[in-house]
């Protein structure tokens, strides 16, 4: 399986670690605690430029920051494809606690995304912080086309790809508090994970990891190690990604989405049990 983490560095300035050391108390059956140090998972202000312009300041985990950018550029529809994207620098603040990405897109998405250019300040968990009205939540998906391989795809399958996750969280396993995306083959094979902070981040990380392999619309499937939140859903109605699988259960107004984008979601995966919440 590809562990796409390669370090990333722009004008010799290393991007800050994704893992950081930090003193603890540890504290248990009610004896005093321990002094220890501890692996806490870094969270990282994330400004993404486009054309000069400053689009929305993400905190996720500095790591696979051009795949962040590319995939959030797509999964947000500000551009349409990646032949959209002529450009992308990552650069370190000098006090290493922050980042830029600077993308550079065509001039007709950056035309569009001028018009409809909202502040936005993102968080991890929250995905639509920033909208300044009722309007510009976007809760109509385009449909998915319908794929023949996914009538094949029951919850042994699924099951497989999302008991697969677990062993490769890497950063998780060291801090306890990253979520991962996978990308899974119609036969459960997990051949991509992505992790972050936030979940929407690892989602949009493994769409531009996809993207710059050129896999974007190759059959297979999306596991998380989250719920299924609408956003998530909405991603990969635009990306037309037509399963998600989550360890955890999704919300009402994610099964409404993926009822309506016709894609098959799958909650509560969890060892040899999985919830198929839409067909």
């Amino acid at each position: 399986m590809q562990q796409p983490n390669a370090p990333e560095s722009c004008d010799d300035a290393p991007l800050p670690p994704p893992l950081v050391r930090a003193p603890v108390e540890v504290f248990a059956n009610n004896a005093s605690g321990a002094a220890v140090d501890d692996t806490i998972a870094a969270e990282v202000p994330i400004a993404l430029v486009f054309n000069g312009i400053s689009h929305a300041v993400m905190m996720a985990t500095p790591q696979d920051l051009s795949a962040f950018a590319l995939g959030f550029a797509l999964s947000e529809g500000l551009i349409d494809s990646t032949a959209d994207c002529r450009g992308i620098d990552v650069f370190t603040a000098s006090d290493a606690a922050s980042c830029e990405v600077q993308l550079e897109i065509s001039a007709a998405c950056f035309a569009r995304l001028k018009e409809k250019r909202r502040a936005l300040a993102g968080r991890t968990g929250c995905g639509v912080c920033g909208i300044d009205s009722l309007e510009a939540l976007d809760l109509v998906p385009e449909k998915v086309v319908p794929q023949a391989w996914l009538e094949a795809l029951d919850a042994t399958t699924v099951l497989r790809a999302v008991n697969a996750m677990q062993p490769l969280q890497r950063l998780n396993t060291e801090a306890g508090s990253l979520h991962a995306a996978g990308w899974a083959s119609p036969t459960g094979e997990l051949l991509v994970l992505m992790e972050d902070v936030g979940r929407h981040n690892a989602l949009d990380k493994l769409i531009g990891h996809l993207a710059e392999q050129k896999r974007l619309g190759e059959p297979g499937f999306v596991v998380m190690s989250s719920r299924a939140s609408y956003e998530l859903v909405r991603k990969c109605a635009r990306m037309g990604i037509g399963a998600l699988a989550t360890v955890s259960a999704p919300t009402a107004l994610a099964v409404q989405i993926a009822q309506q984008a016709q894609i098959r979601l799958w909650g509560l995966c969890r060892g040899q049990r999985a919830v198929r919440y839409s067909a």
